[in-house]
């Protein structure tokens, strides 16, 4: 790939970028309401003399047809959290209760930038950009509605998929991967039955708090017990709900149980697992009736082609330098971004993006911590340095798709 010199000509539109930038985060909306979101975006794309392709209630999609050559789909997801903001910016969130905590303002930021670059400097690669804002990536149903809406109809049918996220690494920092770098995730809200009783009469009962309490203990036994030491799997139980008052034994109980693992192999034990162990338990306790198991929020694994990402961690490298572009960790996040090139049936790379202060990462990194210094996303103090994040993130996208697109 020959290094791209109009990216030189950033710096005329950071300030742009960033005025986009801190606007989206003053304003941020959750998952699936991301209406003003949507449009603020689209009334970007359409001053680049761009057409918008809305894409269910709020994703969107835009397109430049350059002549011949691959097809490149790079995604930025757009949805915020419910969480209150304690950042300090002076941009900070407007809306009471509700931030961008991930970094998601940050993704489409810089997927702005990137598609403004493209499309004014089309002498530089020939071939064809999709740029896809993707609401609802929080809860896992934002690249299933814009699928079930149609997508794949709807735009070319990209040879390769590109997504990028900031993480909680040293900014100026970019790191990529081959193979799985997040984890699938599944929730699943496991309600189990009892027989109610009177807090003085037991033994008339089948006590479904007790009876939770024995899943609880037992379920912790698949990571410690079921599953090779050389295997990745978590399962944690966030929540467990019974009863309303001290001498009422109640008639059922709540789980709500969070998987998350590296291998599809593994997640299907682990979840085999959950529901053996459940219905174990519910025998031995006798109940009247069978449990119930619900799944939603339920992630894919991020997994990246191996030639993808050879492609764009070798493109990567030759634009910022071997200091610059690292090996990434597999995060134990997770991500619905692969939906969407599973959808098509295409390769992908999903690769990470420092944001936070270099040298106070290192000082904590020498101090040992880290963990309790460093915001991790969805953190109410998770606020990217926007020096040099914004940039190097929309570098890194142009770089990705020019790896493709440039000949």
């Amino acid at each position: 790939m020959t290094t791209p010199s109009f990216l030189d000509s950033i710096d005329s539109q950071l300030d742009w970028q960033r005025e986009v930038y801190k606007d989206l985060h003053r304003n941020p909306e959750v998952s699936l309401d991301e209406h003003k979101t949507a449009d603020r975006i689209a009334a970007e794309l359409e001053g680049l003399g761009l057409e918008v392709t809305r894409i269910s209630a709020t994703g969107l999609v835009a397109v430049i047809d350059n002549g011949t050559g691959p097809t490149v789909l790079a995604r930025a997801d757009i949805d915020a959290l419910p969480v209150t903001e304690d950042t300090g910016l002076d941009f900070a969130s407007e809306v009471d209760g509700v931030m961008h905590a991930c970094g998601h303002d940050m993704h489409a930021a810089a997927l702005l930038g990137a598609v403004r670059l493209l499309k004014e400097n089309q002498d530089a690669w020939s071939g064809t950009y999709i740029a896809l804002f993707q609401p609802a990536e929080e809860n896992a149903a934002g690249a299933k509605a814009m699928i079930d809406d149609g997508l794949t109809d709807k735009v070319p049918t990209p040879d390769v998929a590109l997504a990028q996220h900031v993480m909680p690494l040293p900014a100026g920092k970019i790191f990529t991967a081959a193979g799985p770098v997040m984890s699938a995730g599944d929730s699943v809200k496991i309600t189990v039955f009892g027989r109610g009783a009177h807090g003085s009469m037991p033994h008339l009962s089948v006590d479904p708090v007790v009876l939770a309490a024995s899943i609880v203990l037992r379920l912790q036994t698949i990571v410690s017990r079921e599953t090779e030491p050389s295997e990745f799997a978590v399962v944690t139980v966030g929540a467990s709900n019974s009863g309303s008052k001290s001498n009422i034994i109640p008639d059922r109980a709540e789980l709500l149980l969070n998987v998350r693992t590296y291998d599809t192999a593994v997640r299907g034990r682990v979840i085999a697992s959950i529901e053996r162990i459940v219905r174990g338990e519910c025998e031995a306790a006798g109940t009247p009736k069978e449990p119930t198991f619900e799944y939603f929020d339920q992630f894919p694994l991020t997994d990246n082609s191996e030639a993808v990402n050879d492609t764009i961690t070798a493109a990567l490298t030759e634009f910022f330098g071997t200091e610059t572009v690292l090996e990434a960790t597999p995060a134990t996040a997770s991500e619905d971004f692969s939906e969407l090139p599973n959808a098509f049936g295409i390769p992908y790379a999903y690769w990470f993006v420092g944001s936070f202060d270099a040298e106070k990462y290192k000082a904590a990194e020498e101090a040992g911590t880290v963990l309790t210094d460093v915001p991790a996303n969805h953190s109410p103090f998770f606020a990217p340095e926007l020096e040099p994040t914004l940039e190097i993130a929309t570098k890194a996208q142009v770089v990705g798709a020019l790896a493709y697109l440039g000949g």
